[in-house]
């Protein structure tokens, strides 16, 4: 069965992604502990790539990485690459956001999400991009990670923290990269019928 290390220290993540290729016959692991990687990079997919190439020549497995933001229009795309540094906690980066917004209509923006897949030599193979529409609230509504209490999924019709995982795997940024992604992934694992 083949080694696909999620190139993350976020266990939440790692579960994720790990439930999302659940269907694929693989064995997930999670980078090595203490690992930090610098996300240098100037857009979602280098930063991926920098992610997943690292873990890859680390370990000598497969290595999948995502790098993942909220764009809100009315602020220029802010916070984007920066939303996990755009405050020192989730709590802190809702309210900034919140605050940096204030009273404005237009509250349009994307998550969006890049993933990258690179071989045993720490080269990337594959990538693959994914975004999910919709606005942010004026409050929180319900509990969750990161951005996912004041961003409504109009096609969902709840916020993002109260989609089930069945709703993000379907229409969450992540969830449509994996999916573009894992034709690929089949492919160059050796795992088509």
């Amino acid at each position: 069965m083949p080694v696909l290390v999620i190139a993350s220290g976020n266990p939440h993540k790692v579960a994720e992604l790990g439930a999302m290729l659940e269907a694929v016959d693989l064995e997930v692991r999670q980078q090595p502990d203490g690992l930090e990687i610098e996300e240098t990079g100037r857009s979602y997919a280098e930063n991926a790539r920098l992610k997943a190439e690292t873990v890859a020549a680390l370990t000598g497995q497969w290595a999948l990485a995502d790098d993942s933001g909220l764009e809100v229009d009315a602020l220029g795309g802010a916070p984007g690459i920066y939303s996990a540094r755009y405050a020192p906690s989730d709590r802190e980066r809702l309210h900034r956001l919140l605050q940096e917004l204030g009273d404005s209509l237009y509250r349009g923006g994307r998550f969006v999400t890049a993933m990258a897949l690179a071989d045993p030599s720490g080269t990337t193979v594959l990538e693959a991009e994914g975004v999910c529409h919709g606005v942010v609230l004026r409050q929180p509504d319900g509990a969750g990670a990161g951005y996912d209490p004041i961003f409504h999924v109009r096609e969902a019709g709840t916020s993002y923290a109260r989609m089930g995982q069945h709703l993000r795997n379907r229409l969450g940024s992540r969830g449509k990269a994996a999916r573009q992604l894992a034709p690929g992934l089949r492919l160059l694992l050796g795992l088509e019928d």
